[in-house]
């Protein structure tokens, strides 16, 4: 898997798993204030669209993440 794999997959299981903590419906909720967890990788996407830059590319990359 390339960096853009990585970063789909964490990004998508950190916003299930904060999801599953923070909605009061869920098995597990621990929570509601997961739910901010949810909404700053929600901003991390949206301000990636503007400028490119994401702070978890540069993680994996610095781990020796192949970038292509």
């Amino acid at each position: 898997m390339i960096i853009t794999d990585w970063i789909h997959t964490i990004a998508g299981f950190f916003i299930l798993l904060s999801l599953a903590l923070g909605v009061d419906s869920s098995p597990l909720f621990h929570s509601k204030y997961w739910l901010f967890f949810t909404a700053f990788v929600g901003l991390n996407f949206f301000q990636f669209g503007f400028t490119k830059f994401c702070p978890m590319g540069i993680i994996l990359k610095a781990l020796g993440v192949p970038a292509k």
